[in-house]
């Protein structure tokens, strides 16, 4: 089992640092990350999700303990390195450009290119593989700006893909979509992370749909962080602390939060 983990981070205390004062986010935070799994990231706003996302990225340092990518401390890489292990879909806008989605995806193929940005065969392929996986070819020759939010989505991970990089992370990729099309993003990145064996995980708020489709979740509250498949954190009681609220509780035989009266 130790060859399929491509992330792990050893207990870490995650937050900030200034000159003069250090926050504290979270503390003994351990997590793994392994091929083949799709893994979702929920917690209340505010509790350290960004933060760790940030932490487990290399964007920021830890507070304390490492973080392991690929058995190599994440400090160590070099960002052309690091690009090549791992691929992030961020929820920024896309700046102003008259780039084409075949366009858009093949910027997932940078850290590999010559510095003039030249596709080889290979990368083209990576490209066209990374379409086709995502179902988007319909799509290729129309600018980005013209598609919907929902379909940017399917280019974005589609980028991430052409990057061929062993961890794929995205932060809140169901933002703005609705029901039908949250499940069905869902629905692709369980397949995505099947069919292609690279670990995916993504922060989110839907967490019905995560229950449903995800192998793992990592729950975090303000006290603790856990990591777990969604049946034993719904036999341990986990998704009852996620919510300081009387009116909202987890139903276990039905999988589900519910609403009681406020």
């Amino acid at each position: 089992m130790k060859n399929e983990i491509i992330l792990e981070a050893h207990p870490i205390s995650i937050g900030y640092r200034d000159k003069k004062n250090i926050k504290t986010v979270a503390t003994d935070v351990k997590i793994q990350l392994r091929k083949g799994k799709l893994i979702a990231l929920v917690g209340i706003n505010g509790v350290g999700k960004s933060t760790l996302l940030k932490t487990i990225t290399g964007i920021q340092k830890p507070l304390s303990g490492c973080v392991i990518l690929n058995e190599n401390n994440i400090e160590n890489y070099t960002s052309s390195e690091l690009a090549q292990q791992m691929s992030m879909v961020l929820t920024e806008k896309l700046p102003p450009s008259n780039l084409t989605v075949f366009e858009l995806v093949a910027l997932g193929r940078q850290p590999y290119t010559n510095w003039l940005g030249t596709l080889t065969s290979e990368d083209t392929n990576k490209v066209h593989e990374a379409i086709r996986l995502t179902k988007i070819e319909h799509l290729a020759h129309k600018k980005h700006f013209e598609i919907s939010d929902g379909q940017l989505q399917k280019v974005l991970i589609a980028r991430a893909l052409a990057q061929d990089t062993p961890l794929i992370i995205l932060d809140e990729p169901t933002t703005h979509l609705d029901l039908l099309h949250k499940f069905t993003l869902l629905q692709l990145l369980q397949k995505l992370a099947k069919e292609t064996e690279k670990c995916i995980l993504f922060s989110t708020h839907d967490i019905d749909l995560a229950i449903q489709l995800c192998d793992e979740m990592i729950i975090m509250t303000p006290e603790k962080t856990v990591q777990s498949t969604p049946c034993i954190l719904i036999e341990k009681g986990v998704f009852n602390a996620l919510f300081d609220d009387r009116s909202i509780s987890f139903d276990k035989e039905k999988g589900k939060f519910v609403f009681g009266k406020i």
